[in-house]
């Protein structure tokens, strides 16, 4: 408890949390580097996290499918490996594959979710309490449907004094996983038992704030492998840390931010081929520091350490990364610039070392009110992992960092024509250049042996779009939202077998139709997803589309108590479909849940 305590006071708030979707906003993102292209992702209508991540057409989210299944995401055709996942402020790691499980995620207590397409960064914030005129409250809540689904959750939130509150959450996740595939035949070994629990300590302090986690996830699942090739291995994931994030004003002139974090990861695998241990642990610590130099310059010098290892049954190895990063921010009038020079150092246990500097420049000019010009460009990296260099029999250590530059260039475009009716929106246009990217390839020495190498080349060029319209009067809200992608994401390797072909799974054209509405407590959200012009290894893959619907009503007690009923259907087309080669995504699927807050 007390390094629980330590943290709270010596952490810091490394990311922002935005209430609107397309609001012209500044967060201070990764290592302290200022930027302006975020989304924000409302979560209150999803229950799961590619639910909630299907409405994001520059997104693509690796679903095995079911619960069961490993979850990561990809931000316009860049990896997995390159999306940087942050968690309540503080960077969540996984040196072994460079891909963090977002099944371990609590996603029904989190509040807002931002996306930093500069940063190429995803966001989860954890909701804060709110007690109005009692110290206690609070909410239980219970969902379950198809395929032997049940949810159960619970959270207490305790109003310590006027400046101190605490949050106790659990939950649970109990699934069979059975969906039928196409031939009716059931999904096996695709089955969940899950618990998270979570406890959040939030204060107030002369200046600033701070708030401190701790958090527990222990899940017992199947995977259940490919349809050509199925599995009846199993894994067990157990995932602790305690953190601490803190913002502090000294002055008029100087603000700080720091955070810590300590985290340990166990991940056992049993397989008929024999039974694997991987142990990760994880100690970070971050600062930043913010002067304010002038009425339209600020300055900020951040400086992060942070170590990982790794100890398995295969191999064991670890390693320390140092970061500093010095920007600037320029805002004269209706002109804003930020630009910073981020150094990284790599250490491996073994010798093995990498020095990278990445420049970055985030622009924003206000034409007239309502509409600006925004643009970016960052070089990118991303170091291989532990398997990627290490795992016996398939690892290279001369693996290099993957290298990469991300370019946009769009405009925004907000107005309220009456008091009533809001309009937004967006459009831009990205570039990305990968090199040095890690794939793996047949050995010239024995063809049945594949080891990674850097001989990639990706260019990935692309447009998003996006409208929409806010109405509110009286009891009544309503909105309706069209969003379009395009993206083609080409293989440059030379001498490459897909020289000049698409980047496996990535959707060329994304549309995206949303509304909801609602009235005296009564609620309802349709969403209709379309993907089309996916590839994988062999050619081709069917396009699909998807329709989602929520409604329910909130009924409202005296004491301010709400009792919740909501009917969640998904894929009504029931399109079958997949994510990923051989992984099939459910069809049809209908649940209820129950939710009583106090």
């Amino acid at each position: 408890m007390f390094l629980f305590s330590l943290l709270s006071v010596a952490a810091g708030l490394l990311a922002a949390e935005s209430s609107d979707t397309l609001q012209a906003v500044t967060v201070v993102a990764d290592r302290g580097v200022v930027v302006s292209r975020t989304d924000t992702v409302q979560t209150k209508h999803s229950i799961s996290i590619s639910d909630a991540f299907s409405s994001i057409p520059g997104m693509y989210v690796c679903d095995y499918g079911g619960l069961a299944g490993l979850k990561n995401v990809s931000l316009r055709s860049l990896g997995s490996p390159h999306a940087a996942i942050y968690f309540d402020g503080v960077r969540v790691g996984n040196v072994q594959t460079g891909q963090a499980d977002l099944v371990f995620l609590d996603f029904g207590n989190c509040g807002g979710t931002v996306i930093d397409y500069a940063q190429n960064s995803i966001s989860f914030k954890t909701a804060k309490p709110v007690f109005g005129n009692r110290n206690v409250g609070g909410n239980v809540k219970f969902r379950g449907g198809s395929f032997g689904t049940y949810e159960p959750s619970a959270r207490l939130d305790f109003r310590l004094s006027d400046k101190v509150s605490l949050s106790a959450a659990a939950s649970g996740v109990l699934s069979r996983g059975d969906f039928p595939l196409q031939d009716g035949t059931p999904r096996t070994n695709n089955d969940i038992r899950q618990v998270r629990t979570a406890l959040d300590l939030w204060g107030l302090m002369a200046g600033g704030d701070y708030h401190a986690k701790a958090y527990y996830n222990g899940a017992k699942r199947g995977t259940p492998g490919s349809l050509d090739w199925p599995s009846t291995d199993r894994q067990n994931d157990r995932n602790a840390f305690i953190q601490g994030v803190a913002r502090k004003q000294f002055s008029p002139l100087y603000h700080l931010s720091a955070s810590a974090k300590v985290s340990l990861d166990d991940l056992l695998y049993l397989s008929e081929w024999g039974d694997n241990r991987y142990r990760q642990t994880e100690a970070q610590i971050n600062t930043s520091h913010k002067f304010t130099v002038t009425g339209w310059l600020d300055a900020s010098l951040s400086a992060d350490f942070q170590w990982d290892g790794l100890d398995s049954d295969l191999y064991s190895n670890a390693r320390s990364s140092v970061f500093a990063t010095v920007s600037a921010a320029f805002h004269p009038r209706r002109f804003k610039a930020d630009v910073a020079l981020e150094y990284a150092g790599v250490f491996d246990r073994n010798g093995q070392k990498r020095n990278i500097l990445s420049p970055s420049a985030d622009l924003r000019w206000n034409v007239f009110k309502g509409f600006d010009i925004l643009a970016f460009a960052r070089r990118a990296y991303r170091a291989p992992t532990f398997n990627e260099l290490y795992y016996p029999g398939y690892g290279n250590p001369d693996l290099q960092a993957e290298d990469a530059w991300l370019t946009d260039a769009g405009v925004e475009y907000r107005c309220a024509p009456g008091n009533h009716l809001r309009i937004q929106a967006k459009a831009d246009a990205f570039f990305n250049y990968l090199k040095n990217k890690i794939v793996s390839a047949p050995t010239q020495i024995d063809p049945n042996i594949w080891l990674p190498y850097n001989i990639g080349v990706v260019q990935m060029s692309g447009a998003d779009a996006r409208a929409e319209l806010h109405y509110a009067e009286g009891d009544w809200k309503s909105s309706f939202s069209a969003r379009y992608s395009y993206q083609n994401a080409i293989d440059k390797t030379p001498d490459s077998y897909s020289y000049n072909q698409p980047i496996p799974y990535i959707s060329k054209h994304t549309v995206i139709l949303g509304a909801d509405a609602s009235y005296r407590g009564w609620f309802a959200a349709i969403n209709w997803n379309w993907r089309g012009g996916r590839y994988d290894p062999s050619g081709g893959m069917p396009n699909y589309n998807t329709l989602d619907l929520n409604a329910g009503k909130d009924f409202k007690f005296p004491k301010d108590f709400v009792l919740g009923v909501k009917f969640i259907a998904r894929n009504l087309t029931d399109c079958r479909y997949e994510l990923f080669g051989g992984y099939p995504m459910s069809g049809r699927s209908f649940y209820g849940e129950i939710d009583f807050k106090f």
